[in-house]
């Protein structure tokens, strides 16, 4: 196997959050490898919104201006590949990497940060992973205002059904919950979302009719059809690599990467930004997250240098 040279940070995942700690790492002269497999969670999303200056930009256009930008900096290097083992070594970690060409490469760096995002987990509905991200949509502040106004369905239940649907009637009163079998839905919430006049459906769902991820229609198991622009829905996840449990990191209750406000594992010299540790999802948040880190990140590696500096210096006293 190939070892490459040696980094200050090797950043895994090269979308919101792993780009921006790359800027601010390249702009703190450090040598930075980012690592990236090409597949982004938001890669279906026709446009991201949000983000201050960029509202509507596409997520291509997004990573795309970012990596222009972030190239005329010499420190960071970037690498096309899944990075599939992550190891302590001597002189900091080592992380492995298969190409398209089915070649195996091993960085090392002194630090490293994953920005590995999350998997969605898709149900097995016809036409719910086409529609993902397009039409059948997790996140209001990012989609709702596109779909404002408009005959809304929300494809939950209980808690989650409930939560959803007090929070979407912000967008739109034209709003249905699609508990697609019975509902387990509390009395007082029953009571809540009939003042809210949003009718709860139960009739289990068959597909979900679209054209090229547009939804078309919401087809039930008995034949009936309804018709609402766009569906909500939250799905489970899992992280998108298994790189924070080959080294240690804790994980949350909800699978997400345990750090502290700076990104911080319990894993000394192992960070983490972005959606890999978060449940709030958007752009402009794993953008701070990626920026906090790696400015923090920074830091530890000058006060790292300080300390062997002065016992550098003690031992020649």
């Amino acid at each position: 196997m190939t070892i490459r040279e040696h980094y200050d940070v090797i950043i895994v995942g090269g979308s919101s959050a792993g780009l921006s700690a790359a800027l601010v790492l390249g702009r703190a002269v450090r040598r930075v490898l980012v690592i990236d497999a090409g597949q982004p969670c938001n890669r279906q999303t026709p446009h991201s919104h949000g983000f201050l200056t960029r509202d509507g930009a596409t997520p291509a256009e997004l990573v795309t201006a970012a990596r222009e930008q972030i190239s005329q900096y010499p420190g960071v290097q970037f690498w096309s590949g899944t990075a599939t083992r992550a190891a302590r070594t001597e002189h900091g970690f080592s992380v492995t990497t298969t190409s398209a060409d089915g070649g195996d490469l091993q960085f090392s760096g002194r630090a490293l940060l994953l920005a590995t995002g999350l998997f969605d987990i898709m149900p097995e509905l016809p036409g719910f992973a086409e529609c993902w991200g397009r039409s059948v949509l997790h996140c209001p502040y990012c989609h709702g205002y596109e779909v404002h106004g408009q005959p809304l369905g929300i494809l939950a239940n209980g808690d989650v059904g409930y939560d959803m649907a007090s929070l979407i009637q912000q967008w739109s009163r034209q709003l249905t919950l699609f508990t697609n079998g019975p509902a387990t839905l509390t009395p007082d919430q029953r009571q809540t979302l009939a003042q809210l006049q949003i009718p709860i459906v139960d009739t289990p769902i068959a597909a979900l009719e679209h054209e090229e991820g547009r939804l078309t229609a919401v087809l039930f198991a008995d034949g009936t059809r309804a018709h609402p622009a766009a569906v909500f829905a939250r799905v489970p996840f899992r992280q998108h690599t298994d790189l924070a449990s080959q080294l240690g990191c804790t994980l949350t209750e909800h699978g997400l990467i345990k750090t502290t406000e700076a990104g911080e594992t319990n894993v000394p010299g192992v960070y983490a930004a972005g959606d890999a540790t978060t449940l709030f999802r958007q752009v402009a948040i794993a953008v701070a997250s990626g920026a906090k880190t790696g400015a923090w990140l920074n830091r530890q590696l000058i006060d790292e240098d300080i300390r062997r500096q002065t016992r550098l210096a003690g031992a020649y006293v």
